[in-house]
């Protein structure tokens, strides 16, 4: 069944190359519903996420005689996606309390590996997670490098959850305010949101 399905996706994508806007019309089909629902949650914005899909189509309808169809759309449209994602947090960089929310909004999301990893390797970060006092550090390191759940860390150190997601709130904010390379990091995390659907 696999098969395909892949099959015709790959004589749509044909169709698509040569101009054909039906093929056009049932890939933007096939695809609108996962790519708005993980786009939602880097954007929280319903109507950003319709401005963005919508120049994610554009893109793919402009530069349809270079697909291949031997390659994964899937994959095309996804990093396509993150850089459209990319520039609108470019674009809002300069307004702080906006910045604040999304990087509240992203970093809730997942702590992965790999992004756990980035922040271990990051001197100029580790010297900013330094700079947070005490307590909220280790919540912060307990959390976001260790991976430990709020209520891991809630228990371990006899405060609240709600003391916990306080605690890593405020060092979220005072990290963007303080890290001017936090960008690189966001997108990783966005990178990890999008890929959920491939």
């Amino acid at each position: 069944m696999t098969q395909l399905l892949d099959l015709n996706e790959h004589l749509l994508l044909q169709r698509l190359r040569d101009g054909d806007a039906s093929a056009f019309e049932i890939l933007y089909n096939s695809y609108k519903t996962r790519l708005a629902a993980n786009l939602f949650k880097l954007l929280k914005s319903w109507d950003q996420v319709e401005e963005t899909l919508q120049e994610l189509f554009v893109r793919v309808w402009q530069n349809r005689s270079r697909i291949d169809p031997d390659k994964s759309f899937q994959a095309y449209l996804y990093r396509i996606a993150i850089n459209l994602v990319n520039d609108y947090y470019r674009k809002v960089a300069s307004d702080r309390e906006l910045v604040n929310k999304l990087w509240e909004n992203v970093s809730a999301l997942y702590t992965p590996e790999t992004l756990q990893e980035q922040i271990r390797a990051d001197e100029e970060l580790m010297r900013t997670i330094e700079k947070l006092p005490e307590r909220r550090m280790l919540v912060f390191k307990l959390c976001k490098l260790e991976g430990k759940s709020y209520a891991e860390v809630s228990k371990f150190l006899q405060i609240s959850e709600a003391a916990v997601n306080d605690h890593i709130t405020k060092a979220n904010k005072f990290i963007f305010e303080n890290y001017n390379k936090s960008l690189p990091i966001i997108s990783l995390l966005m990178c990890t949101v999008l890929m959920e659907g491939v």
